[in-house]
């Protein structure tokens, strides 16, 4: 079983993390206030978390105008597409070694 936790990936921790990458793998792209809704996520826990996934090179930011107003837009590339799959992976993994215990009890 450690070597499944070793496989997880400490940056995908965080509920908004989480929901960030699971949002932005099933949509090509996300702005700011979409996310924030969809998250339930005040305005700068959001900034916070976006900012790590940037950091890690997990997500790419598009900065633009609408008329007058900035508008942010996320979205996944091929590295952090390929990381998080690891995660869930790690996750999958972890179940079925759990499920297999419980039942052998």
């Amino acid at each position: 079983m450690k070597d499944v936790l070793q496989d997880l990936n400490k940056a995908f921790e965080s509920r908004i993390r989480l929901g960030i990458m699971s949002a932005l793998m099933v949509n090509e792209s996300l702005d700011f206030n979409a996310l924030k809704e969809l998250l339930d996520a005040t305005d700068g826990n959001l900034a916070s978390h976006t900012r790590a996934l940037e950091s890690l090179q997990y997500i790419e930011v598009t900065k633009t105008f609408v008329g007058r107003k900035p508008n942010t837009r996320y979205r996944i590339n091929a590295q952090g597409r390929h990381a998080f799959e690891q995660h869930l992976a790690a996750l999958e993994k972890l179940l079925s070694q759990t499920g297999d215990q419980t039942t052998e009890v």
